[in-house]
């Protein structure tokens, strides 16, 4: 993991699931709603997602002590099993928006995740390599 210049940040990772599994962890609102948001007791309450070039995401999730929070974007490049970007507003900074890109590499019956979340700045309150790392631990624990 790496924090590029407080920009970007990059997570790179091996999951122990095919790449269909994770695919769909990403794609299908029921999986995402049992994995997305950083707290590890937190829970998503809600999950829209039109996974297509130009399609609009929104989900909303609460933390452990009921903070709500809600993200969103648009879809910019989907190329199933491989490659997904979009970009990402937190509703409550309107008008900072950054973006995600998400790789996904077959290795046999495991699947290598390069993920990097860019136009980080300072106008955002949120930590979001903390947030990420607890966000794909509750994906592992999600896929088995």
């Amino acid at each position: 993991m790496k924090i590029t210049h407080n920009t970007a940040i990059s997570i790179e990772t091996t999951f122990d699931a095919a790449i269909e599994k994770l695919w769909q962890a990403w794609t299908d609102p029921a999986l995402v709603m049992k994995w997305f948001g950083s707290d590890p007791n937190g829970k998503v309450q809600k999950a829209k997602l039109d996974v297509r070039p130009g399609g609009y995401f929104e989900i909303t999730f609460n933390d452990s002590d009921l903070s709500e929070h809600t993200c969103c974007g648009v879809y910019k490049d989907v190329q199933e099993f491989s490659r997904l970007t979009f970009s990402w507003t937190w509703k409550s900074e309107p008008g900072v928006e950054s973006f995600v890109t998400l790789l996904l590499h077959a290795n046999g019956n495991n699947t290598l995740i390069q993920f990097e979340h860019a136009n980080l700045g300072a106008a955002s309150k949120h930590n979001y390599l903390i947030g990420w790392q607890g966000a794909f631990e509750k994906l592992k624990l999600a896929l088995h």
